[in-house]
């Protein structure tokens, strides 16, 4: 039976930070669902169809990586696509305390699934994707932080370049 884990997200736009820990995820599990949250009641920069685009040229180079989207509860999303793990990334203690009450909730939930928490390379601790498009907006380079097609799609959107 594969191993097969959920990665979660607004995705907002993706960064070099979320692909680490999806390559890394990969080695760890037969395959990796990255799963593009869709809630309503957000409103992100990109449409879950823009973000899916984008998250599947970001990962093309990732043999066990998949994209998808759910809306409504985590847990019943990995259930119906039989994972065994959803991997959470942690940049900083402050990430801490939201991600730990929401792997015990998920838990509770569906005791089967497991959370796993991977923290990124050193270079990507500070990384977000919200400070990716502060930078962006204000006419900075977003070079080294996402992947060049997805700082081209942020210009584009944010009418800067």
């Amino acid at each position: 039976m594969k191993k097969r884990a959920i990665y979660p997200g607004s995705f907002d736009p993706i960064t070099n930070g979320h692909l680490d820990v999806i390559e890394r995820a990969a080695r760890l599990f037969d395959e990796v669902i990255v799963a593009i949250a869709v809630n309503p009641d957000k409103h992100p920069l990109f449409t879950a169809r823009e973000r899916q685009a984008l998250v599947r040229r970001a990962v093309a180079h990732i043999p066990h990586a998949r994209v998808d989207s759910f809306d409504g509860l985590l847990v019943d999303y990995a259930r119906r696509q039989k994972a065994v793990a959803i991997v959470r990334g942690l940049r900083a203690v402050s990430d801490f305390e939201f991600e730990f009450q929401m792997a015990l909730m998920n838990r509770r939930l569906e005791p089967r699934v497991e959370t796993v928490f991977l923290m990124p390379r050193d270079c990507y601790a500070y990384l977000s994707s919200r400070i990716i498009k502060g930078i962006v907006t204000l006419g900075g380079s977003a070079n080294g932080f996402v992947p060049p097609f997805v700082e081209a799609a942020l210009r584009k959107r944010l009418r800067k370049g």
